[in-house]
């Protein structure tokens, strides 16, 4: 021990430059250390950006399949107000009448987007399916949009003043024949009085004389009912 503290007694002059070659190792292992630490965060933002970034991608993909199906569905429904209406039918001849290019152009574009809806929303994942579909769907409600306008543009100037005078009085007498604050006698009298004047003139879509006459005969029902009588029996004469 004695050996060392003169050795160092004798060469103190040498602590200076070992002093900075020391110092030297020192901040070079400082600086690879913090290349490393860089160098590793770098490395999980670029592992897990791909990770997000797909992430993200099937987000989006999904939002779009759901806003195309929206967007159909809702079509489906502005067409079935007319479909289903038989006063708005009246109204609006043309978004029913098949002699219409407007009206037929609608129904292609109509049948074009539901052949191309799945069953299944996932089978939409495909990219060129849905890129199909999406356009057929743009079709659709840019052909509704047309047929409509064409349909509230013309209402019924396409009928001759008897005519107009007549589906003006289907169409009160269809309101009070659904109209539930009416007697049964008076909705059972309107009712059939709107078939008749109709004839000849428009033609309803089956599903709006179906649901017309559903509805019409469970209000019948159900004025029979409150009147003590048979909703099966025969109606009688107004």
């Amino acid at each position: 021990m004695d050996g060392f503290w003169d050795f160092v007694g004798s060469y103190w002059w040498l602590v200076f430059p070992l002093s900075g070659i020391v110092g030297g190792w020192v901040k070079g292992a400082q600086k690879w250390d913090e290349r490393r630490r860089r160098d590793k965060i770098e490395m999980y933002r670029i592992k897990h950006a791909g990770a997000q970034a797909a992430k993200e991608s099937e987000e989006a993909l999904t939002g779009e399949i759901q806003r195309t199906l929206a967007e159909h569905d809702e079509v489906e429904r502005r067409w079935l107000d007319y479909e289903l209406d038989a006063v708005k039918v009246l109204e609006y001849p043309v978004m029913t009448d098949m002699r219409e290019q407007v009206t037929v152009d609608f129904h292609r574009a109509r049948r074009d987007a539901e052949g191309l809806r799945p069953q299944d929303p996932d089978e939409l994942r495909d990219r060129p399916r849905l890129d199909r579909y999406r356009a057929a769907v743009r079709e659709l409600q840019t052909r509704f949009d047309v047929a409509e306008r064409e349909a509230k543009r013309r209402r019924a100037s396409d009928f001759s003043p008897a005519e107009r005078q007549a589906l003006d009085r289907a169409k009160t007498l269809l309101a009070l024949a659904d109209d539930e604050g009416a007697t049964h006698a008076e909705r059972q009298s309107a009712y059939r009085r709107a078939v008749k004047e109709l004839e000849g003139i428009v033609a309803l879509p089956d599903a709006a004389t179906e649901a017309l006459e559903q509805r019409i005969a469970g209000l019948l029902g159900q004025g029979a009912e409150r009147e003590g009588r048979d909703p099966g029996a025969e109606p009688s004469r107004p």
